[in-house]
């Protein structure tokens, strides 16, 4: 008996209730302004029109597309709810017809909220315990809106509880949301933000994933599936086989209420029930991993990681992140799928992803900075841990170490650098830097210089270290080969890559002016301890085998180097992106070519020039002698610039070629083991770059390059006194009355000369007005026999030069004495 009357005042209770919050909203519904707090003010709340009637609506997320340049080709989708929001014109009106039908029957008919409706699942709910919802369309809306305007789980918690004041609230505004809205933009609203299962959100994310077509392509009775899924996308799920059956009856529901609302006849409805569907379950890409595999991943990295580099979209990485996988942007990124195509085709022809080497390959555009291809011969992805080595270890550290390697899948951003990739040497790519400022203090491109097989420099280097001489703590480079050994200028020495040219270049230009002047042309020095010395002018100034390329460098750093001078000394930094526009459609201002005027016109069109040499092209002033790369010339077969280079015992090897349009660089290492002696092949990286180059440039017409001034390669030429066994102070008055500036090297060199007195001056013949002349001082002992009569060159092998070869680390290291020089 005490059972059962407590369940009779349950529910006279509940239908007390239900009186109640019907008058509130049966006033509300039709005196939106009138309020009713008496009424709820019964019942112990706050009056109606006190509770609010808007809220915060963040915007759901949405898909980030990312696309190639062309803005057609699909790069990327980046999500955390896989959506696309579409206006209620791009959707097929059986969807909306059929949402009406299954979720709201009376939505046209009422203002927000069903009076009636609500009242019916509180008393069912109360009484029978069963569950109706009572909640119209607006309602339903107002709860997602509540869910994504959330801000903490408690939130999150009160915008999804069942109750009866979460039902008043939900009430108030849905009533103003039908209002501000109207009916299409409800149901535009809603259809745009409802789950459909298999993480899709919205129709056409469902649309596309279960039908693989736009929503305005579905038909009756795919928009009767759809809608009938909404209501619980895991149990009427048609790509589960065991629930499919239970979907198609629900499919079949939804249309048996479209024909009670008129929204189609029974002959249709027949018609549509018969229909057999076809299920396509195309699961978008989300992330870079699923870019076209070993084709677009790494670019793809390569624009995520510049994005979480963006304050414009947030002030941490995490925002940053979430406006990405959120925001709905439409990026239209600089990537060139012709160029792309080629660049990946010449890498993996010359060497496929099983090898532990890596051919890597950027691809700049002069002026702008935009990147429009990164490849190489690795898959980009997440490796399987269990998946053993496609090649047996080579290295024994390697071996012992157990290292499985960035091949043949990485996500490791080898061609651009960063996250822990510092780069690889270039080797003589980097005589440019040396050439560039010594350019930029005044000297022509026509300065000689002797350049003997092994160079004394000033350069400290402990004795008995690599690279040092063998009688003095002085860095002596060597050339690749004796025959190197004679006069230059600028463009035969950087034609035929001589090392003891550049190295006493770099001495009169200053280390610290060369090493600025790489900066400038988008060298990042992205080692920690290199940046250091970089920016430390004392320390810098005593890296004299920088300009052999001993510091760590990225493709795409190389690349851009050398587009800056292609581009009259115009430098942009790197960018992966052509045009950003929001979920609006408005154009974001983030991505456009930041650039600068890193050198002087002048100065970037006498390095070009120079840099025409080592290709088999021609300096404008006919001055090119010799080619460590001939043939890139004829196979380009545009005008063309750039220099080879590699790194003693061969652990790496580099060509970069530009035209006044695009720049390409390459590099192939070992990149789990740079320092290790890997016999990198110029036969595999050249053509890799070279024919990528050709490729893009076919049907491009030919551009020169603009030649510099005759003041800029010759300058103001004056002769050098002879002063070989001068005094000091005589040797120093006359030169400088020739109009050259005059440092003393004192470390005494072997010589027929009095012990103290000059033994030559270096440069000696002609060099410009206002060069340094640097007096060698004689030890007093005739000089060993001449090394240039040698057969073979102790450290090349007698190889001919046709790389450019260094023959000297000289990279800064914890140990700026010791390792300043090591051998390489």
């Amino acid at each position: 008996m005490r059972a059962h009357e407590n369940s009779r005042f349950r529910n006279v209770a509940t239908l007390a209730a239900v009186g109640v919050l019907s008058g509130v909203i049966v006033a509300a519904a039709a005196f939106p302004l009138a309020a009713a707090s008496g009424l709820i003010a019964k019942a112990g709340a706050m009056s109606f029109d006190e509770l609010p009637a808007s809220f915060t609506v963040k915007q759901a997320p949405q898909a980030t597309q990312v696309l190639a340049r062309d803005g057609r080709t699909p790069l990327a989708t980046f999500f955390d709810e896989n959506r696309k929001d579409v206006p209620l014109t791009a959707i097929a009106a059986t969807v909306p017809q059929a949402l009406v039908a299954a979720e709201d029957q009376s939505f046209y008919r009422h203002n927000g909220v069903d009076v009636r409706g609500l009242a019916r699942a509180v008393v069912v709910n109360k009484t029978t315990g069963a569950q109706q919802g009572g909640s119209t369309l607006d309602m339903q809306l107002v709860r997602m809106l509540a869910t994504y305007a959330a801000t903490d789980p408690q939130q999150v918690v009160e915008a999804t509880e069942k109750s009866t004041s979460r039902k008043i609230k939900e009430s108030r505004q849905a009533l103003a949301l039908d209002k501000e809205l109207g009916k299409n933009g409800v149901l535009e609203r809603y259809l745009n933000m409802a789950p459909f299962g298999h993480s899709t959100y919205g129709i056409y994310a469902a649309s596309m994933y279960y039908f693989g077509k736009t929503p305005d392509k579905l038909n009756l009775s795919e928009s009767a599936l759809l809608a009938g899924v909404i209501r619980a996308p895991s149990d009427y799920d048609p790509m589960d086989e065991g629930l499919r059956a239970q979907t198609l009856e629900r499919r079949d529901w939804v249309l048996d209420q479209m024909v009670k609302t008129g929204a189609v006849t029974s002959a249709q409805a027949t018609a549509a029930k018969a229909v057999q569907l076809k299920f396509v379950g195309r699961t978008p890409s989300n992330g870079c991993t699923a870019a076209r595999p070993n084709d677009y991943g790494f670019f793809c990295d390569y624009f995520q990681r510049w994005w979480l580099q963006q304050e414009a979209f947030g002030s941490t990485t995490y925002d940053r992140e979430r406006r990405l996988r959120g925001g709905g942007y439409r990026v239209v990124t600089s990537l060139d799928p012709a160029v792309q195509k080629a660049a990946h085709k010449n890498v993996t022809e010359q060497l496929g992803a099983e090898h532990k080497e890596a051919l890597m390959v950027a691809a700049v555009e002069p002026g702008t900075g935009k990147v429009r291809a990164l490849a190489t011969n690795r898959v980009y992805g997440i490796d399987n841990p269990s998946k053993p080595r496609n090649k047996p270890h080579s290295n024994p550290k390697e071996a012992q170490r157990g290292v499985r390697g960035t091949y043949p899948v990485t996500t490791n951003p080898l061609i651009t650098g960063g996250g822990g990739v510092n780069g690889y040497q270039a080797g003589s790519t980097f005589k440019i830097f040396a050439a560039v400022a010594a350019l930029q203090k005044g000297m022509p491109m026509a300065t000689e210089i002797n350049a003997p097989q092994q160079y004394r420099s000033g350069y400290y280097a402990p004795q008995g270290e690599p690279g040092s001489c063998s009688d003095i703590p002085r860095y002596c480079p060597t050339n690749d080969n004796s025959g190197m050994a004679g006069r230059h200028d600028m463009w035969s020495a950087f034609g035929r890559s001589v090392n003891t040219y550049f190295v006493p270049l770099e001495e009169q230009a200053g280390a610290y002016n060369t090493i600025q002047a790489a900066k400038a042309l988008g060298i990042r020095f992205l080692a920690p301890t290199e940046a250091e010395h970089a920016n430390n002018k004392e320390a810098a100034d005593t890296w004299g085998s920088f300009t052999l390329g001993v510091s760590a460098t990225t493709p795409l750093d190389l690349a851009n180097a050398y587009a800056t001078l292609a581009a009259d000394g115009k430098h942009c930094d790197p960018t992966p992106v052509e045009q950003i526009v929001d979920f609006e459609g408005a154009k974001i201002d983030v991505g456009a070519p930041h650039c600068n005027q890193g050198v002087p016109t002048e100065v970037a069109r006498g390095a070009i020039d120079i840099a025409r040499c080592p290709v088999g092209d021609q300096s404008a002033f006919g001055k090119c002698r010799g080619a460590t790369a001939p043939g890139v010339h004829g196979v380009v077969d545009h005008p063309v610039a750039g220099k080879t280079g590699t790194t003693d015992s061969d652990r790496t090897a580099s060509l970069v070629v530009t035209t006044t349009t695009l720049a390409v660089a390459g590099i192939m290492a070992d990149p789990d083991f740079p320092e290790t002696p890997e016999n990198m092949d110029h036969n595999k990286i050249n053509p890799a770059v070279y024919e990528t180059l050709a490729d893009a440039m076919k049907g491009k017409p030919r551009v020169d390059f603009p030649a510099p001034s005759k003041e800029t390669a010759y300058g103001n030429q004056k002769s050098i006194p002879d002063v070989s066994c001068d005094r000091i102070d005589e040797a120093q008055a006359r030169i400088q009355e020739a109009g050259f500036n005059v440092k003393v090297d004192d470390a005494r060199v072997p010589s027929t000369c009095p012990e103290g007195t000059v033994a030559y001056s270096d440069p000696s013949g002609r060099s410009s007005e206002g060069a340094i002349v640097t007096l060698k001082i004689s030890g007093g002992s005739p000089p060993p026999a001449d090394p240039t009569d040698k057969p073979d060159n102790p450290n090349g092998g007698g190889r001919p030069n046709n790389d450019g070869r260094p023959n000297n680390d000289g990279r800064p290291g914890d140990n700026i004495i010791g390792q300043l020089f090591d051998g390489n």
